[in-house]
């Protein structure tokens, strides 16, 4: 579907949210365990997005099986792959992890091809899955001379978060026939999410016993959640449904480059080399897949 200049203004905005959400958890995981960070995300998140809802007087579906799908799509989509990315950063910059989230698409593929009849692997796909992981290669491989064991369970961990997200994509596809409108998909999965994890951080984090976080980190948590997460949901969904996944995904080229940004400048993070080349191939990676650079 062709991309107008609004698209690609969303795109960019989308890509700044997304890009932020990894700078302002490096400040919060300094002061929160990643459990009860996802919970506040993903809770305060759903609240806005509650809010909003009401304002905007759309109504919220009342089929068990939708709400089961936004289950499923909140363990997908946020759960996992949040828990996974705030554990990360606590081992490895945010610029790092936001190049490591860049392999999402990858795993979109791989995971299109093998569950879905509608998307096969085609040659550039194949040339672009290559590349990426070519790049994933380097930037792991060059961790087990340089890093921690730590930090290579982090990268891991980012990896794993990405095809989780491959997973969620995949499964997403089924709101749009059924007709839910982008801002109730989001609202449906945060809520889902803050039920689920819920629990979990009552069991593992025990809130009750942290010391009170500092005014940063509250700070950046609730920004986290109001504009990384509920903002860039409602823009995310809207793009989605309007102008397809293979478009929306090409956020993924631009989210690692105000990570990086961000982190430089305020966090003191610096990347080596290596990050840089596997961050190339996998962008590389990402243009082969996309396909329109090779087109006339």
């Amino acid at each position: 579907m062709q991309m107008t200049t609004r698209h690609w203004a969303l795109l960019t905005i989308l890509s700044i949210l997304w890009g932020g959400a990894f700078f302002f958890a490096a400040i919060a995981v300094k002061e929160l365990p990643p459990l009860t960070l996802v919970f506040c995300r993903v809770s305060i998140a759903a609240l806005t997005l509650y809010v909003f809802l009401k304002i905007s007087g759309q109504k919220l579906p009342t089929d068990k099986s939708i709400w089961a799908a936004f289950f499923i799509m909140g363990l997908l989509n946020n759960i996992i792959p949040f828990s996974l990315l705030f554990w990360a950063q606590t081992t490895i910059s945010s610029g790092l992890a936001s190049i490591l989230n860049a392999t999402t698409p990858i795993f979109s593929i791989l995971v299109a091809h093998f569950i879905l009849t509608d998307e096969r692997l085609t040659f550039n796909k194949f040339i672009g899955v290559i590349l990426g992981f070519i790049g994933v290669g380097i930037l792991l491989g060059g961790a087990v001379f340089t890093s921690s064991s730590l930090a290579i369970l982090g990268i891991v961990g980012c990896l794993v978060a990405a095809l989780s997200y491959g997973l969620a994509g995949v499964f997403g596809r089924r709101f749009k026939r059924l007709g839910i409108k982008p801002s109730v998909s989001a609202f449906g999965q945060l809520t889902g999410s803050s039920i689920i994890i819920l629990p979990l951080m009552l069991a593992f984090d025990q809130p009750w016993m942290l010391d009170m976080p500092s005014q940063s980190a509250i700070l950046s948590v609730v920004t986290l959640a109001i504009v990384s997460t509920a903002i860039a949901y409602l823009i995310f969904f809207n793009l989605l449904a309007s102008v397809g996944a293979v478009n929306v995904m090409l956020v993924t080229l631009l989210v690692p480059v105000s990570a990086i940004i961000l982190g430089s400048l305020f966090l003191s993070e610096t990347l080596e080399t290596r990050h840089y080349i596997g961050m190339a191939l996998i962008l590389l990676g990402l243009i082969a897949v996309d396909g329109r650079l090779f087109k006339k």
